[in-house]
């Protein structure tokens, strides 16, 4: 029997967030290609987005390559754009199997059955390693689908889902399929030259932010690789296919203090010269503060703690257990460090106002990450603070729902009044930045000066950036000349 052909698609929706920094893989579908080539199938990974690629020429890829599953990932701002890739998909062959899974369709699967069950065929729940195969092997066998744990489907006249399938409880056992990555597109920008991979340690979270969709995803669980078999696979994409920069992709790599020093242990003994990013808990950080020296000798370079807020109230309604004092904490430890800090804080709250944000910017001053990031509170619909923010949703196009674009209006500000607010929060965050250059190390200069020239060229918020230029006192102005070389943005 001929083999059964998967493409793995990303959608192609862009807004500037992770890009800015880099072409970032999807490494949910390396370890799903694994496993379905695994069972027999001929696996593909398309990554559109990361190509830029439009609908004509994702239709023209299809029609030369002739899959039989088109199978797509969706978080809330992208689900428009994998219904059209599913759809997309049936009108050049409509026997093709369509899938759509990650944690939008996983958690509103029966709004996009009702909607759309004319494109889209299964809806994968949670993890996909077992389930798609699952699905699949089911389907082509014409059996009986409704007995395959974790998917939604149409039954001809109503949505309908299957229990949950668990988690899976070795992830020791799950093997990527890295020979099937395109490495030469995927690039840290702010390293010139590198190869740029995505990978985790763990998986889960078992924090309980109001906000965020990670702890309803993993259901507040956390699950880990041995030290030995996440550094081993390091080592492999490094040895084999030059990658020279790496995002640690989990929500808290660090919650095992025994595991995670074994993990420093090991990459300070392999070493690699890989520039590692990653992000943690602030608890984690003041509770590692002896042993910081070793991140930083293990080749970690960047750390994002989640402040996101500096109002008590608005903390307490995330249900972040993180007090601003601690938050400050963290980030010294890691500035002390010569590590790059970074952070965000989410506005836009129906009882934010102008003087809310004012104080946020101070505050933020007054944190000293190295990189902050001023984000719109997106309602997520499946979020446990989706309630109280839902009087207040001023649009449901999902494809704004992205931390950009103010999708909540707060009581006392427009939508158009919050966006300017926000920007202009960038704006005065990234001034006082780029005044203290002089004042940085030179490792933190170099990638500061590194950072401002993707946030001028690529990033979201590039008009906010190059609007500080003119701003900027001329000792200042004239060192970015001397110290960026060639950097056409500044005067």
């Amino acid at each position: 029997m001929k083999r059964k052909k998967v493409m793995l698609v990303t959608p192609p929706y862009h807004a500037g967030v992770v890009e800015s920094a880099g072409t970032w893989l999807n490494l949910g579908f390396v370890y799903i290609a694994g496993s379905l080539r695994r069972r027999g199938y001929d696996v593909e990974i398309y990554d559109a987005m990361s190509y830029f690629h439009s609908y004509d020429e994702i239709a023209e890829r299809i029609r030369t390559c002739k899959p039989d599953v088109i199978a797509t990932t969706a978080i809330t701002a992208t689900i428009n754009d994998c219904i059209e890739v599913c759809k997309l998909s049936k009108r050049i062959n409509p026997e093709t199997i369509t899938i759509i899974g990650n944690v939008h369709a996983t958690f509103c699967w029966d709004e996009i059955l009702r909607e759309r069950h004319q494109d889209v065929d299964y809806i994968v729940r949670g993890e996909g390693e077992g389930t798609l195969p699952d699905v699949l092997d089911c389907h082509f066998a014409r059996d009986d689908v409704s007995k395959v744990q974790g998917i939604a489907f149409w039954n001809g006249t109503l949505p309908c889902a299957t229990p949950r399938r668990g988690y899976i409880a070795d992830l020791d056992s799950v093997e990527g399929a890295w020979d099937l990555v395109d490495w030469g597109i995927y690039t840290y920008r702010p390293t010139p030259g590198s190869v740029l991979a995505i990978v985790n340690s763990s998986r889960g979270c078992n924090q309980n932010c109001s906000f965020c969709s990670q702890q309803l995803f993993w259901g507040r669980k956390w699950r880990a690789k041995s030290p030995e078999a996440f550094v081993s696979e390091l080592e492999h994409i490094h040895r084999k296919y030059g990658v020279n920069a790496a995002m640690i992709a989990d929500e808290t790599p660090t919650l095992d203090r025994k595991r995670w020093e074994r993990i420093l242990d090991l990459l300070i003994e392999r070493s690699m010269h890989i520039e590692l990013f990653m992000e943690t808990r602030v608890k984690d950080i003041i509770r590692d503060k002896d042993i910081l020296w070793r991140y930083r000798k293990a080749g970690i370079v960047h750390i994002y703690v989640g402040v996101e807020s500096t109002s008590p109230d608005t903390l307490e309604k995330f249900a972040k257990d993180v007090s601003i004092g601690e938050s400050k904490q963290a980030i010294e430890l890691i500035n002390n460090e010569n590590i790059i800090s970074e952070t965000s804080f989410v506005l836009g709250m129906p009882d934010e106002t102008e003087a809310s944000i004012n104080n946020t910017v101070e505050l933020a001053k007054h944190y000293n990450p190295d990189m902050a990031f001023f984000l719109a509170i997106a309602p997520w619909p499946y979020a446990n603070i989706y309630k109280e923010l839902e009087p207040h949703v001023a649009t449901k196009d999902y494809s704004k729902y992205n931390l950009i674009e103010p999708v909540v209006k707060p009581a006392a500000m427009t939508i158009d009044k919050l966006r300017d607010e926000l920007n202009r929060a960038t704006r005065v965050f990234y001034m006082d930045k780029f005044s203290k250059l002089k004042s940085m190390t030179p490792f933190k200069r170099d990638y500061m000066i590194a950072v401002m020239r993707l946030l001028m060229e690529h990033s979201y918020i590039a008009s906010q950036i190059r609007d500080i230029k003119g701003s900027m006192p001329e000792e200042v102005r004239q060192f970015l000349k001397e110290h960026a070389g060639n950097f056409s943005p500044l005067p």
